[in-house]
Formats: C-alpha cells, structure tokens, sequence
C-alpha cells in the first residue's frame, strides 16, 4: 500500500467522528447563527437581518443581565478556587478519615441542580426555612436570603458553590498528589514549615489544576441558569437575572428568533472573555 493510500485509509477512520462532530455541533451552530436573523415560529420563517439583535441589545434588563451574569460568575468562580484548594489540601494531608470526607465533598456534584435548587429554596424561606430558624436558636435575626435585592444573587451563588466546589476539590486533590514528596522533604531539611509548602511548593506546582478550575468555573458561572430559575426564576425584579435567564423569558413569550440571537450573543461573549483569560493562565503557568 503507497504511503497516499495508507494517509486516505486513516482519514476513512476520522469519518463517523466527524460526521458526528457536523450534525451535532458545526449544523446546530450554523443553524443558530441564521435563525438569529430571522422571525420564526417553529413552522415558518422572515429573514429580518440584524433587527433581533438591535432588539436584544435594546431590553431594559440586560444591561442588568450583564452585570449580574458577570458578577455570578466572578465570585462563583473565585470561591470555588480558593475552597477547592484549602479542601485539596487538607483531604491530602495525614487525616485518618480524609476518604470518607472525600466522598462527602464530592457527593453534591452528584445531585440534580434542580432538586439542589428547589431544596434550599425551600431551606432560605424567610419565616419557616431550616437556616433561618437555626438562627433563630443563636438569637439571630435571619434575612429574606432570596427575596432581598440585595443579597439574593450572592445567596444564589454560595449554593452554587456549595454543588461545585466537590470538582474543584477533586481537580487539586489530583493536582496536589502529582507533586513529589522530595520537594517537600527539602523544604523540610532547609527549616521551612507548613505555610512556606503551601506558598512556595503547593500553589505554584498546582498552577495546572488551579488554571482548570477556573476556567471550567468561570464558563459555568457565564452559562448559569438552571440554578438560578429554579431558585429565584430571576427575582425579586430583576436582581438575579442572568443572560441565560434572560434568554428562556424570551423562548416563553414565543419569540423564537429574538431568544437564539440571544444565544449567539452569548455564545460569543464567552468566547471573548473565556480564551483571552485562557491565553493569559498559561502564561502565568509558563512563567511559574
């Protein structure tokens, strides 16, 4: 068999991969890019051009929608890097029972979103939830933990946290056991004590698990709705509205056309702040 012959039979393997590849991702993608332009409604369609866009970009709530998305997703993400790491540090150190505690960090990963949404929702009731009569014992005063403005998004993303943070756990505990137990020992011999390990050895060393972590979190946190809508469905008002949120409100009034342009903004939003923040961790993983 010539060498060309050899090249054609591989790609022949490549195949079923690809195809796959185009009807599951490439299709529906192009797909959205052109039902954006247009005013559709599941039977017939009118090319419109960019007016869904000019419509999107025109709503009341999304400059709201922005920030609360962008702010979901800073903190989300931030806490679930710094909990995810304490957490990986301390279920690698000499605790008789860190399996089981492992099991128990991972296991809300493990549970619908849904049902964890519905669950403490029912937990954050102002009057009758399970945390605020808990601090009723200790003589406080609990606050409306999803009907203030002002806190409900932060309440939102701490249960958020809560699901997530099992992953990122999982990610360093991996990440902090690659580490070769002879740096530690130098560190040791040179007097170094458990602060200096952490600082000059754990962190730097785990710049590829830190660096996954907050990219799958920050993109997560960017893309959250399912969470939010079964906790708050976007309220009180428009305080924890997300852009995906934003979008589903879109798909319930029938505006087919309207929502997908919503989809493409933010499918390219992401992008540019996700690969940019990609470009700028392996950098810093390059420079450690």
């Amino acid at each position: 068999m010539t060498k060309s012959a050899r090249k054609l039979y591989t790609y022949w393997f490549l195949l079923p991969a690809g195809l796959v590849y185009f009807a599951l991702f490439l299709l529906p993608t192009i797909m959205s890019f052109f039902f954006s332009m247009t005013r559709w409604d599941l039977v017939d369609w009118e090319f419109i051009g960019f007016d869904n866009y000019a419509t999107f970009f025109s709503e009341s709530s999304l400059n709201i929608g922005f920030r609360n998305t962008l702010v979901f997703a800073v903190v989300t993400c931030g806490l679930k890097v710094v909990f995810g790491l304490l957490l990986g540090v301390a279920l690698t150190s000499g605790l008789r029972i860190k399996g089981y505690l492992r099991s128990v960090v991972f296991f809300p990963t493990l549970l619908s979103t849904i049902a964890v949404g519905i669950a403490f929702s029912t937990m954050m009731h102002p009057t009758q939830g399970l945390i605020n009569k808990t601090l009723a014992l200790a003589g406080i005063a609990g606050p409306d933990w999803l009907g203030d403005t002002s806190i409900a998004l932060l309440s939102v993303a701490l249960v958020d946290v809560w699901k997530g943070v099992g992953m990122a756990t999982v990610i360093f505990i991996a990440g902090i056991m690659s580490i070769p137990e002879d740096y530690y020992e130098a560190l040791q011999i040179d007097g170094g004590n458990a602060w200096d390990k952490f600082k000059h050895i754990t962190i730097p060393l785990t710049a590829p698990a830190m660096n996954s972590v907050i990219i799958l979190a920050f993109i997560g946190g960017l893309r959250s709705f399912d969470l939010v809508w079964a906790m708050t469905k976007g309220g009180p008002g428009f305080s924890t509205d997300l852009i995906a949120s934003i979008i589903y409100k879109q798909y319930q009034g029938g505006f087919y056309g309207l929502s997908t342009a919503g989809n493409v903004i933010l499918f390219v939003g992401v992008s540019l702040l996700a690969f940019p923040l990609l470009k700028l961790l392996n950098k810093r993983e390059v420079d450690l």
